[in-house]
């Protein structure tokens, strides 16, 4: 595939992704809306607890299936053998079902300890025994997930993503409003329940399930879940250090603070970073097409990196410029508090994008052992970031920690691609980190001494440039 089509490829997928985003958002405005204004900062507070939990627990037992083997499936689609894409379908969604069986038990066994840890007692016990059911069902979600992605069957993949979230908003809604702070939880397992549900209703079935012995399943899984396991204990340490510090906030600071805390942290990580997504589903699978190849990886990382940029830049612009205005709506007043923490966490997404585009090339080689290496590095630091800025300046040195977190694995991904795989990307991708980087500290600055006008200025120059830039790439 030559590099204009790449572009062009990369941009139908964001565009399709991008839809499935926006909505996504919506649905989210509506859930914090009615949460920070039916049950309140305690109840954003309780929200973002159990939801790291899920995500943590999530993370350790499902052993990087998720990832892992899109992978293998995006690899034997390349050799168009359906035989073995037959069977490898098969397989993964045998490990899905085991481990999402595997993982709910777990979380039974330790909800004593989640909860001591979490809140200081043993009060909330049978919340992470319910939530035990969830864990299962995002295993199962996952699976069919994995089976989309590496078929490149996105549009489905789409349709399913739109169908679970719109099915688990329209259920917590009365949730929210008749049980108050006691349909934190209820609401959580609901949405599981719904995703997982409009999954497997919709599961792919051009590839009929393949006769595989249980002796066949563990051996033909042995590779992706070795890669799994490396994946998972890189993200589980990442997803370890964040409930750390999101359990040292509670109990140093209260269920109000981590409102505040994880509102910020949606908006900047989640809403900001939404471009991520809708353009990871196409680039992951393509990578590992052509992960032999080193030339081709260059193209496609250079590629991807100015293409994450066009469309980043207007988006981050108008972000800096409606902060207000988004944080109100997504949630409240009281919220406002996170305006500088947001403001300069836009910033740190810049550097996000480009370490994004780099660490991806370890997966798609299939090097677990790296991975493990530089995500564990990057948990350890930005722990220590987030709690010394915190001490130091409060929720707006959240911030300021963000930005120099995201700088730090910048450079540890970065040594990775250029000395470890002998990697190189174009000038053109230099170019356009300084420049977004500029135009963002630019209108953040303008921002915080209250010059709209010229934040806005700075939105109404480089935005044309950008779509004008996304326009070529994809006519070429």
């Amino acid at each position: 595939m030559k590099r204009e089509g790449v572009s062009k490829v990369v941009l139908k997928a964001m565009g399709i992704f991008g839809g499935v985003q926006v909505l996504n958002i919506l649905c989210s405005l509506i859930r914090n809306k009615l949460v920070a204004m039916w049950i309140g900062p305690a109840g954003v507070g309780l929200f973002g607890i159990f939801n790291q939990a899920l995500e943590m627990l999530n993370t350790a037992t499902n052993l990087g299936v998720r990832n892992s083997s899109v992978r293998d499936i995006s690899q034997a689609v390349e050799k168009r053998d359906s035989s073995m894409i037959s069977r490898i379908i098969t397989v993964v969604r045998r490990w899905s079902l085991w481990l999402g069986l595997g993982g709910a038990l777990i979380t039974m066994a330790i909800a004593p300890l989640l909860s001591r840890l979490t809140f200081g007692d043993f009060n909330h016990i049978w919340h992470y025994v319910a939530l035990s059911a969830a864990v299962l069902f995002m295993a199962l979600t996952n699976g069919e997930y994995a089976v989309l992605q590496g078929l490149s069957k996105l549009k489905k993949l789409a349709r399913v993503t739109v169908s679970g979230t719109l099915g688990g908003l329209l259920i917590s809604i009365p949730m929210f409003y008749f049980l108050r702070e006691d349909s934190v939880l209820p609401s959580i397992i609901v949405y599981a329940l719904c995703v997982m549900a409009a999954a497997l209703f919709t599961k792919d079935k051009e590839f009929p399930k393949a006769k595989v012995t249980s002796r066949e399943t563990v051996s033909m899984g042995a590779d992706f879940i070795k890669l799994g396991v490396f994946m998972t204990l890189g993200s589980f340490v990442a997803m370890l250090a964040s409930y750390i510090f999101v359990s040292w906030l509670n109990i140093t600071s209260g269920k109000e603070t981590v409102g505040f805390y994880q509102a910020g942290y949606t908006l900047v990580d989640k809403y900001a970073g939404l471009v991520f997504v809708a353009l990871g589903y196409e680039y992951y699978p393509r990578l590992a097409r052509v992960a032999g190849s080193s030339m081709r990886l260059r193209v496609f990382v250079s590629n991807q990196i100015n293409l994450s940029f066009m469309v980043l830049t207007p988006c981050l612009l108008a972000f800096i410029l409606l902060r207000s205005h988004l944080v109100w709506l997504l949630y409240s007043k009281e919220f406002l508090v996170i305006l500088t923490y947001i403001s300069w966490g836009v910033v740190g997404t810049v550097l996000r994008a480009t370490s994004w585009c780099f660490s991806f090339v370890m997966l798609a080689k299939g090097d677990g052992k790296i991975f493990l290496i530089t995500e564990s590095l990057d948990a350890v630091i930005g722990l220590t970031l987030n709690i010394v800025c915190f001490s130091l300046w409060g929720v707006d040195g959240l911030g300021f920690a963000y930005i120099a977190w995201f700088a730090c694995y910048t450079i540890i991904v970065g040594v990775v691609y250029f000395r470890v795989y002998h990697l190189t990307i174009s000038i053109k991708c230099l170019r356009n980190l300084v420049a977004t980087l500029l135009v963002c500290i630019a209108a953040v600055l303008a921002m915080q001494h209250s010059l709209w006008p010229v934040a806005a200025a700075i939105f109404i120059i480089a935005t044309p440039f950008c779509l004008y830039q996304a326009f070529r790439s994809w006519k070429k």
